[in-house]
């Protein structure tokens, strides 16, 4: 499948959470990072974890929705959402090997990074503070597999300190 892909940085987020205003602004009209598709998390301090949908090969999600509120776009290769179809039941949570979609605050249905129909509005807040934590590829430069924030964090911080201060930190 062709598409696009946000390559991700890690060591180089600053944690300004940019990305989260960004991509709540767009999708809800307003700042709400709660709703953002694309989630910062901050396990252990001075390790920021830019974390949304890695489209993984598959797409274990879409086909865990007993629903059919999920599918793929043939273009980008992003997993769209049906929110009058998604039942909330959260099977997709559980079939994402890194926990990437998560429940709207409000309205019972599941989000996950549409890539903003190929312009992905996170990408370009990154950009525009010059970090370049989150870079668009094209889909067949994906490197990064999919995990969860608590393995990214381990990992991140295993580069950054060591690994025995970040299992500490991370209480693992």
């Amino acid at each position: 499948m062709d598409g696009i892909w946000i390559e991700r940085s890690y060591e180089a987020c600053s944690g300004c959470r940019r990305c989260e205003v960004a991509c709540s602004l767009h999708h809800e009209g307003r700042i709400w990072p709660e709703a953002s598709r694309v989630r910062v998390f901050m396990l252990i301090p001075g390790v920021e974890i830019p974390h949304l949908c890695f489209q993984c090969e598959g797409y274990p999600c879409a086909g865990a929705c007993p629903s059919g509120a999920l599918s793929v776009d043939g273009e980008t290769g992003a997993v769209k959402v049906e929110a009058s179809r998604c039942t909330g039941c959260g099977l997709c949570i559980d079939a994402c090997p890194g926990r990437v979609p998560h429940m709207h605050p409000l309205r019972g249905h599941i989000v996950i990074c549409d890539l903003c129909d190929g312009d992905p509005e996170c990408v370009k807040a990154c950009r525009l503070g010059n970090w370049n934590a989150l870079k668009l590829k094209p889909r067949s430069g994906r490197a990064s597999p999919p995990k969860t924030p608590e393995a990214l964090t381990l990992e991140v911080a295993g580069r950054l300190l060591d690994e025995e201060t970040a299992r500490e930190a991370l209480g693992v």
